[in-house]
């Protein structure tokens, strides 16, 4: 029986952030998968190595984990007062399913610099050396991003001595705006309400667990925010604690997607196990000391408050970006359970201990006719191409 080739791919795989992911050009996709469908959804689960019962993704790009089972595609973009368009799509690992409910904001730290070497910005608005302001179009949730990517010598650069925590080595710093980060379920940037239920605070009731305190939020992606001692935690736990938990991993998928039903997300809890992107799941506490996943010591002094993040159903090893606007922006609005773990009152940034080490992400909260409205958060990724070329998928995988 004869078997057709793999074929190439264009591609760049990309850190950026504490995520990595395989990066596309629109135009270099076979043409079946230059459009939104199963063609597309199939090449790009085939790349990364899904669905795979061994949860390893060994015989594809992706690393088994929810940080590395992610792709990319980007192109020129159409808008006005825009570069590039963006569009990610989270893979799921074990099942045939790639999810485009959100934006990762972790390789929103790598999309300007791709955008920039891949030709899809114009030269003219690149600076030989200084910062290159890149007009990011966030497809998946309709949203602005502004990146100001490092160059030097028309390069970009990629080498510095900025750390991030949850990332082994420096590098270039490159810095995140996140412009009027409510998340936008249409994509058309028109917006939606911060808080859908319209409380900062509310009663969520979760068959078999209780009533839990839960602020609920659309800014940089859902998320759902609980007090940690409310469900048995304290706030300083490592991955193995929850993942090694399957008790647990059941407990916190309950709560998102009970809190999705009531954020409107769906309107059926069986939605949920095809909408594992969003909403996120997280727990607050306050400020404590812990030893974090890599040795370093985080002192309670250092940081405002503790947040664990759960991410495609396991406890995140860092924060998702996407999640550390939610918490910038929750943290700046009086009343919220961020806000509260934080000590309460009026903020401008906020800094965090996650199971890496810490984060610090500002947000400009504002409230506006009875509404709060953020118009940015801000705050610091670092990105580096690892390895850039041509992957390769069977043939028979692109119709």
């Amino acid at each position: 029986m004869p078997h057709p080739p793999q074929i190439k791919i264009p591609a760049t795989y990309m850190r950026g952030g504490t995520s990595k992911g395989v990066f596309f050009r629109l135009q270099d996709l076979p043409a079946s998968a230059q459009q939104a469908g199963g063609a597309r959804d199939a090449l790009l689960l085939r790349v990364i190595g899904s669905p795979d019962p061994y949860a390893k993704q060994i015989d594809g790009m992706g690393g088994g984990t929810s940080s590395t089972s992610k792709t990319v595609i980007l192109d020129k973009s159409s808008r006005a007062d825009h570069d590039v368009d963006y569009l990610f799509g989270q893979v799921a690992i074990d099942k045939a399913f790639v999810d485009w409910s959100g934006n990762c904001g972790n390789l929103s730290a790598a999309v300007g610099a791709f955008a920039i070497s891949a030709g899809l910005v114009d030269p003219a608005r690149v600076p030989h050396d200084g910062a290159a302001v890149v007009r990011i179009w966030q497809a998946n949730i309709g949203k602005t991003i502004i990146a100001h990517v490092p160059m030097t010598g028309g390069e970009v650069q990629e080498t510095g001595d900025f750390e991030l925590d949850g990332v082994t080595f420096p590098a270039a710093e490159v810095k995140l705006e996140f412009l009027d980060p409510a998340a936008d379920e249409d994509g058309d940037g028109a917006g939606s309400s911060m808080f859908p239920t319209g409380q900062l605070v509310d009663e969520l009731e979760v068959p078999g667990v209780g009533t839990l305190k839960a602020t609920m939020i659309n800014a940089g992606i859902p998320t759902i925010f609980v007090d940690a001692a409310a469900i048995g935690y304290v706030g300083t736990e490592l991955q193995d604690a929850i993942n090694g938990d399957p008790a647990a991993l059941a407990l916190f998928e309950l709560i998102r997607a009970h809190g999705a039903l009531r954020m409107g997300l769906i309107t059926d809890i069986a939605q949920a196990a095809t909408r594992q992107h969003t909403p996120k799941v997280a727990f607050v506490a306050p400020p404590a000391d812990y030893v974090a996943s890599s040795g370093k010591e985080v002192r309670a002094g250092e940081i405002d408050l503790l947040v664990r993040a759960m991410s495609m159903g396991k406890l995140h090893h860092a924060m998702m970006g996407t999640a550390a606007v939610a918490i910038g922006t929750a943290a700046a609005i009086p009343g919220t359970l961020v806000n509260l773990a934080a000590g309460g009152g009026a903020r401008q940034s906020v800094r965090f201990g996650h199971p890496s080490g810490t984060l610090m992400v500002g947000a400009e909260a504002a409230q506006e006719g009875g509404e709060w409205r953020v118009t940015k958060a801000i705050m610091s990724r670092s990105a580096r191409v690892l390895m850039e070329g041509a992957v390769r998928v069977p043939g028979n995988v692109i119709a």
